[in-house]
């Protein structure tokens, strides 16, 4: 077997349970945390920027022998005079960053990719990357990190764990299925986790006749107005709720009153430029936050009248084992060099969630988005489908 590739992270902070932990963890430990299965990868470097008194950074550099470096560049050329890893993790979540006026939290995103391009720029190659969910806070942050990527030929990856989790039950839309309308349920923080909710609709949506062509405008929706939008037919009350009813753990009573009651909660309205309706509900007020976490989606096909929905299984606390099949896709990515799907999808979703957040900070205004005229087609990267590991004690 060919020697594991060597990687650098970029991280925020590393602390247990941080993004950090969870995903180079598991380059640490194994998939699982039980040093069984491990990926092609090895840690050579490790970039921190926050330590917090929980910090594990310093005594997993002990243990594991991989280096601890005060700059980005340090982390990349192992401090050499060279681009010394084969390949670079992004990991900015977490931690204690800026929040804009209009809710996004400013993780460092971009401002670590321009670092890391200009290494690769700098040292005349470049190796893959990958950057952990959006791509940055704002479409024009998220536009240039591709743009960039493009121009040094770097192949980029990004995005959740939410496309690569279980399905409950498993749902597989073909390549080519003729789609009419999606619907998302989310929960949790409304920027944070709604990104994960976009990926899941997205992640089901963008297989329909002619693949991805766009978005065209968005809206954000709270209060009383989410439910007489849904009254109107703007996104479809069987399609939510046959995305309600794949969430086991949920509050008893009338989801539109306790949702009503709860200012973070609100539907994200999606446009897209191929006549295709799609919504995203994060339902603060309704959904409990634990073991399976309340992320879901239905879709409606032309000529069937039942919608097809699944949940989007999320297995906590640890192993985090949804994390291991994003390190899988990490992987392949460092392995082959070619991002396993498309970087394009968190292109699209990035941009989605900046301009909800532009109608949200702006009394819920339709915003329309002719930027966002992304067009690709979707790979078939498989979700997971093994056996759930069973929780573990870390």
């Amino acid at each position: 077997m060919p020697d594991p590739k060597r990687v650098a992270a970029i991280v925020t902070v590393y602390h247990r349970w941080s993004h950090a932990d969870v995903i180079v963890g598991k380059i640490l430990e194994g998939y699982h945390h039980d040093g069984k299965e491990f990926p092609r990868m090895r840690l050579a470097s490790l970039y921190v920027d926050q330590f917090p008194p929980n910090d594990l950074s310093r005594q997993l550099a002990k243990k594991h022998q991989f280096a601890l470096y005060d700059s980005i560049e340090g982390a990349v050329t192992l401090g050499r005079k060279e681009v010394a890893v084969d390949g670079v993790l992004i990991i900015g979540e977490h931690g204690k960053y800026e929040t804009n006026a209009r809710g996004q939290i400013l993780y460092p995103r971009r401002r670590w990719f321009e670092a890391v391009c200009n290494v690769f720029a700098r040292y005349r190659r470049s190796v893959p990357v990958f950057n952990d969910k959006h791509l940055g806070a704002t479409w024009d942050d998220a536009r240039w990190m591709v743009e960039r990527a493009r121009e040094l030929h770097v192949p980029l990856m990004a995005g959740s764990s939410i496309p690569l989790a279980w399905r409950r039950p498993p749902l597989t839309i073909e390549r080519g299925t003729e789609l009419v309308e999606g619907v998302a349920i989310g929960y949790g923080p409304f920027e944070g986790y709604g990104f994960h909710a976009l990926e899941g609709l997205q992640c089901l949506v963008e297989r329909r006749q002619g693949g991805e062509t766009g978005v065209q405008a968005v809206q954000c929706l709270q209060g009383e107005e989410m439910w007489r939008a849904m009254d109107r037919g703007v996104f479809s009350r069987d399609l939510l709720e046959a995305a309600m009813a794949r969430i086991p753990a949920h509050a008893e009573g009338d989801y539109r009153k306790l949702t009503v009651k709860d200012p973070s909660a609100g539907v994200f309205v999606v446009e897209y430029r191929d006549g295709l309706k799609g919504a995203v509900a994060m339902l603060n007020g309704w959904v409990y936050e634990g073991d399976g976490a309340g992320f879901s989606c239905a879709v409606r096909q032309r000529g069937r009248p039942e919608p097809l929905a699944t949940q989007f299984y999320l297995q906590q606390p640890d192993p985090f084992a949804h994390f291991a099949h994003l390190l899988r896709a990490i992987d392949s990515l460092v392995n082959t060099g070619h991002a396993p799907y498309p970087v394009e999808r968190t292109l699209l979703t990035t941009g989605i969630l900046d301009a909800i957040m532009i109608s949200r900070s702006e009394k819920n205004r339709r915003v329309e988005t002719p930027y966002l005229d992304i067009r690709y087609q979707p790979t078939n990267w498989p979700y997971a489908t093994d056996a759930i590991p069973k929780a573990i004690k870390r």
